[in-house]
């Protein structure tokens, strides 16, 4: 494994994600691997498959030659045209709280809806 490059994707990952107001648990699951995963890959502790490289482009709005160090250290040409966002601005919390309901069966997010309107009636 090339150290070097793994630490350059690794770090260019963190500042697209910090830019964008994500968790690493956000980038995972867009990207679909484990968060332990991700973590390994912004550490540089690890290179992303090709596949995953191009995921994480994606998700996270840069251009594989931004995350591959191959561009100056300013913007690069994708985020200089207009920016559509790729996720909606919700707070961490709450980000972590919906990946938390996905894995809940419907009675249970039916009972969650009913106690989430008792505190908003208080």
């Amino acid at each position: 494994m090339d150290k070097k490059l793994a630490s350059t994707i690794g770090a260019a990952a963190r500042a697209a994600r910090m830019r964008l107001e994500l968790t690493q648990a956000d980038v995972a699951e867009r990207i679909d691997v484990a968060t332990e995963v991700y973590g390994r890959l912004e550490r540089g502790g690890m290179l992303p498959s090709v596949q995953t490289l191009l995921k994480l482009c994606h998700e996270l709005n840069v251009s594989s030659d931004e995350l591959l160090g191959l561009t100056s250290h300013g913007p690069s040409l994708r985020s200089t045209t207009v920016e559509v966002p790729t996720a909606p601005t919700e707070r961490p919390e709450i980000r972590r709280l919906l990946r938390s309901l996905r894995q809940l069966d419907s009675s249970h997010i039916k009972l969650l809806g009913l106690v989430a309107k008792a505190l908003l009636r208080r």
